[in-house]
């Protein structure tokens, strides 16, 4: 059979790792894939800039159009980014009959529902493996490997730039500002950090991996979104007294009102296989019905980690090349016609065990007082913490409690009371937890 011709768009880091692996690895790929598969086209905004990739062999342009026209070409990868000029490439690409492989989780998150509808149309795959979590097989899991179970929940670390945060301020005691800036001085993080340390990456992924989960549209609007910049040294050395790590997580759960989509700092159990995955390593935990807990770990980002996951869905692809269109994997794992939109909680709605923090005036009846606010709302406290103040200066002192699960909207209400009480100074800190069972 003839070799199969890719055309690349975008030679940065994705793109130039993904003709290194295609290249390096195109003897054990062909036997996997059936056929040859070789880089002939790629397209990138400089043709003279130094490269990771060797692109001998290789046509460049700078016009991404000549690719996505040549009639040569079978299947193209777009690694550009962004959400814009992505989707109106690959909505060309896919109007002239070719095959599409991106990594762009924005793009799929936000544009999905269209690019998809638009693919099957014309009986083309849009495959998008590396879009969540780098080169762990997630989405490949979730789409064939636990296709028999019913999702009940999964959580996730998946952006590791967070993480590499969270474990640093653990670890070595330091605050968020001091280690934000060493992520940004080691390229974990960007100049603008807010994508990663607000949640919203994290949200594009949950988004996909909750769509494929439960057959759902993707709706990257109605997930619940929560920061880091809240989280002080002081919350993650509490939490690890009380037997807690603190993680960023995304969570998605099915309930008997709807389901539960939620990015936000999460307390949980320190012996959970999820509070021990340090650094930018992102992991995934899977709750089956059948198979029960399984855990997905590995690198979340990186130039050779996000090709191996590129480089897998181009196998795929070659191997669908030959077959019925009607018989390819789903593109969200359930049949166009089997998408059902059931209700996506708001955050009042969803139920979960808490911590708080509250710098309290040190006097007598201040805990009584709140402690009526909790019970009026039927909120029960399972564990509690008086700490010294943090400077002998300071005429409040921090109290930390741990809430037993309840509703988010009397949660929010009793906080909403206990903020106004005379003796409490500053914010009330709240911080979900999750026991992961």
């Amino acid at each position: 059979m003839k070799p199969v011709k890719i055309g690349v768009l975008g030679l940065g880091v994705v793109g130039g790792g993904a003709i290194n692996v295609l290249k390096r690895n195109a003897v054990e790929i062909a036997r996997r894939a059936g056929r040859e598969i070789i880089v002939t086209r790629a397209c990138a905004r400089s043709l003279n800039k130094e490269r990771i990739c060797n692109t001998d062999g290789i046509e460049l342009t700078t016009d991404p159009l000549e690719i996505i026209n040549d009639p040569e070409i079978d299947i193209i990868l777009e690694l550009i980014g962004g959400d814009s000029l992505a989707k109106d490439l690959i909505s060309i690409a896919i109007a002239r009959g070719k095959h599409v492989v991106t990594a762009n989780k924005a793009l799929i998150a936000l544009h999905g529902n269209e690019i998809f509808e638009q693919a099957s149309a014309k009986g083309v795959m849009v495959a998008f493996e590396a879009a969540v979590a780098g080169g762990i097989p997630i989405i490949k899991a979730l789409r064939e490997g636990l296709s028999g179970n019913q999702i009940e929940w999964l959580a996730g670390i998946i952006n590791g730039t967070g993480n590499f945060i969270l474990t640093e301020m653990r670890d070595k005691g330091r605050d968020f500002e001091a280690v934000l800036a060493e992520a940004q001085a080691l390229g974990y993080a960007e100049a603008d950090p807010a994508f990663d340390i607000e949640g919203i990456d994290a949200a594009h992924k949950l988004t996909i991996l909750a769509s494929i989960a439960y057959g759902i549209p993707l709706q990257f609007e109605k997930v619940y979104i929560e920061g880091l910049t809240q989280v002080t040294r002081e919350d993650v050395n509490y939490a690890q007294e009380l037997g807690y790590i603190i993680k960023h997580l995304g969570i998605a759960r099915k309930t008997a009102k709807g389901i539960e989509l939620r990015v936000h700092p999460t307390l949980i159990p320190h012996r959970r296989l999820l509070a021990n995955v340090d650094g930018v390593m992102n992991a995934i935990l899977v709750q089956g019905d059948a198979v029960g807990p399984t855990l997905y770990y590995g690198a979340g980002a990186g130039a050779e980690p996000t090709a191996s996951a590129v480089v897998a869905d181009v196998v795929d692809v070659v191997r669908a090349l030959t077959t019925d269109p009607e018989n390819h994997v789903p593109h969200l794992a359930f049949q166009a016609n089997s998408i059902t939109d059931i209700p996506i909680l708001a955050a009042e709605d969803i139920q979960t065990a808490y911590y708080l923090r509250l710098n309290a005036e040190d006097k007598s009846g201040v805990l009584s007082e709140v402690t009526k606010i909790l019970a009026k709302h039927q909120i029960s406290i399972e564990a509690m913490l008086q700490k010294e103040p943090l400077e002998k200066s300071m005429k409040h002192v921090p109290i930390i409690m741990i809430m037993k699960t309840t509703l988010e909207k009397k949660m929010n209400a009793a906080i909403e009371e206990i903020q106004k009480l005379a003796a409490i100074k500053d914010k009330v800190i709240r911080i979900r937890m999750e026991t992961l069972k």
